[in-house]
This record gives C-alpha cells, structure tokens and sequence, in this order.
C-alpha cells in the first residue's frame, strides 16, 4: 500500500486566493514587491518559480559575461512598477489582481495580475474573415511569492485560478513573459502548466543625451493628430501583418500618455517619380509615470567614467560629449511602439523618427532611455538606433490553450490553425500599456 502524503493536501488548505482589496491589501502587495527586489543581480531567487517570472513586467534582468574562465556577476537592468497597481492590466475591459494569504495569519504572500483582451494573430490567409483576425488571449503578469512562503504550491494556485478566471471570460489562449535565462520560470509555466515558448522580442534601448539629435533636412517630421493616426495605422498595419495588434489600438494612440505619433516623409517627395513613395511611421509612449529603471552591478570604474562625462558635458557643452545619464540611479523611460517603415528610404526615415524621438524624451528630465520592444525578424530592429549594454534579446514570450473543443482548437478560436505552432509573420506589436 502506497504511503499518502499528508502534506500537500494541508498546504493547499492554508492557502486562500481571493482578489485584491485596495484599502486592506495595498500596503502588503507593496511591501511583497520590495521583499522580491532583493538579491536580484546575481542566482539568487532563482531557486523559485515565482521569484521573477515576469520578463516585460516589475523587473527584467539581462545578465552580462565577462569573457574568461572565471564568470563575474554582469551588469542587470531592474524595472520596477510604481503607481498603480492595476496601471499594467487596467486598459482591458476584464482585469483581475489576485493575492493570496497563507496561514491562521492571513497573511498575503503572493499576488499576479491577469487580464483578457483582443490581438490580432497576424494570419494572411484569405479564408479568413477580418472578424476572425482577433483572438481573445489572457496576459498573465506580476507573479510574486514571499521569499519566506517559497516552495509551498503557493506560485502554482495563483497561476492555477488565474488562468481559470480569464477562461471564464472566454480567452482561446494563456500567455507569459519571462527570460531565457530564468529557468525556475520556464519549469513552473513550460513544465508544470504546459506552456510552450512562442515568440521571442528583443528590447532595444538607447540614453536619452543632452544634446539634440540632428534630423536630416530632406526629412520632414509630421505630427499626426489620433484620427489620422488610427487611419493610417488601420492603412500601414492591418491585423494580418502583426501579431498581438490590439483591437482597441485607437484608445491606445488616443491615450494621454501616448505623446504623438510620427510620420516621416521625404521633404519634397522622391527625386523620381518613378520611385515608390517612401515614409516611416512611430508613436512614443511615457512610461515615466509608471515604471522605474535602474542599472545595477556596474564596476566602480565604468561609473566614475560615465560621472566624468557628464561633468565634462556640463562645463563644457560645445564639445557635444554624448554624455549618459545616471542610469545607476532610478530612472524613467519612453517607449516607441508601432515602428513601420516602406519605401527605399524607409530605413533611413525610421531612423530619422528615432531621432526625433529622442529629441522629445530629452524635453522630460526624468527620462533617460528610449526604448523599442520589437519581433527579432522586424526589419525595424536592425534599423532602430541602441546601445547594446542598455539593449536585452533574453525575453521569451509563452503561450497555452486555454481548454480545447472537441477538434483540438482552443476553446474561443473558431479556426483550424493552431497559433501556438505557427509561424508568426515577423511583426510584434508589444503593447506599451503592458509593459
């Protein structure tokens, strides 16, 4: 006769997932996110899957090797949330942040974010109507444990009544982000709930200098007010085209904190008439509000260089230094989204949008980086101007069924292609609010 294990049956009797409460949980989720701040540059937290699953969210880590035998602790960017607890999932209709409490105590030792919305699949196939380009998926983020709860189902139960809770509001599939690196994540979510990689951004970061960037003359930057740029993203980005385009794409560009979206034009139009008409096209997004950034792990001497270049900046200004700011410091960042671009020119007027960009964010004190979240077949990603120590390819994006129908499908996807092994078409849409 097998020997039952009294244990596990107790633990998940101990642990009790209900939804946030602001006026009773707010200070304790607070309190988790700094607790699971700690240790953050090197393996450390590493032994739990809930220590930092979430590579676009609270925190992403890019961790540097030095080259050698011997293996140093790199450099790691930290992003930490700040604000609204809900500012990430808010934007969707159905959102939910649940917590869970352990013991006689009730004390909350966990919290993730979930939420449901409609992207875009990126099919090309004309068997498909326009109805049938969205999908309904659920965004799992936030996933914190207690460094002093670790080990104990507390990671799984959260993940557990989160995806039951947007399959009740008919999301086809589940997804997650994380980082190559972080194999406690990939073994809670690909082994335990099945989850399967899929797509696979790269974030591509650049500092915001003191110093304006120079836009070409034969360029011509053209602000375009939300009703133009709704019509000529439905023009220059249809749902075939991109993945995870949100069908709410015109709240997005009409959001407050969407600062404009560009268009780049060649100034008098193509030398020849013959030559196809060339533009580039972007929106910025300020994510100052919501989200904190901070390099950590630097050795003293980098730092000290980079103090001694923005000193020199300072009192010397017509020497046009490229001086970084203090990015060991608490920082903000906007984020470019929706990079299109066509034409002959079209990389040398995406370029040309990055600029101008940064010449938008130098206006904001609190922003020092500029940033792009893009599909590492884009062709936007080999055009977008980054520096490397401040750029990330470690992110990996995973993706579920939620249920299945009778035929295989999942449940909520009227189509006979399984998204989760299909090719995409190259293009992700990362949206900005989520991240």
């Amino acid at each position: 006769m097998g020997v039952v294990d009294e244990a596990e049956p107790m633990k998940k009797t101990m642990i009790r997932v209900r939804e946030f409460d602001v006026a009773r949980d707010l200070r304790a989720v607070e309190e988790l996110e700094r607790l699971c701040q700690v240790g953050l540059s090197g393996d450390q937290g590493s032994d739990d899957p809930a220590a930092d699953h979430d590579g676009g969210a609270e925190k992403k880590r890019r961790r540097r090797r030095t080259s050698g035998k011997t293996k140093k602790r790199g450099m790691s960017l930290y992003v930490e949330q700040i604000g609204d607890p809900f500012a990430r999932v808010r934007h969707a209709p159905d959102h939910v942040m649940l917590v869970a409490e352990y013991g006689e105590e009730e004390e909350v030792v966990g919290v993730i974010k979930a939420c449901t919305r409609l992207v875009s699949r990126g099919r090309k196939r004309q068997s498909f109507s326009s109805s049938k380009q969205f999908v309904k998926v659920a965004c799992l983020l936030g996933l914190r444990v207690s460094p002093s709860h670790r080990r104990l189902g507390i990671a799984t139960e959260l993940v557990r009544r989160a995806e039951s809770w947007c399959a009740a509001r008919g999301a086809a599939y589940a997804t997650m982000a994380t980082t190559e690196s972080n194999a406690a994540s990939l073994a809670l979510f690909a082994g335990r709930f099945a989850y399967a990689p899929f797509r696979r951004p790269v974030f591509l970061g650049h500092p915001v200098h003191r110093h304006r960037a120079r836009v070409p003359r034969a360029h011509r930057v053209l602000r375009l007010p939300p009703p133009l740029a709704v019509a000529a993203y439905a023009a220059l980005l249809p749902p075939s085209a991109a993945e995870f385009l949100p069908a709410d794409l015109p709240a997005l560009l009409y959001h407050k904190l969407t600062l404009g979206t560009y268009l780049a034009i060649e100034r008098g139009g193509p030398e020849d008439p013959a030559r196809p008409q060339s533009f580039a096209l972007l929106s910025v997004w300020d994510a100052t509000r919501s989200l904190r950034l901070r390099v950590g792990g630097a050795p003293t001497l980098l730092r000290a260089s980079l103090a001694a270049a923005r000193a020199l900046d300072r009192h010397a200004p017509w020497l046009q230094v490229p001086s970084v700011p203090d990015i060991f410091r608490p920082f903000g960042t906007y984020l470019m989204y929706g990079l299109r671009m066509s034409g002959p020119e079209g990389p040398a007027l995406l370029r040309s949008l990055c600029r101008h960009a940064h010449n938008v964010a130098r206006k904001n004190p609190a922003c020092a980086v500029l940033a792009a979240d893009l599909g590492p077949e884009d062709p936007a990603a080999a055009v977008v101007p980054h520096w490397t120590k401040f750029s990330c390819d470690e992110d990996v994006w995973c993706i579920k069924k939620l249920g299945a129908t009778a035929d295989g499908n999942a449940a909520g996807d009227d189509t006979e292609e399984d998204w989760t092994t299909s090719p995409g078409p190259g293009v992700l849409f990362v949206d900005p609010r989520e991240f």
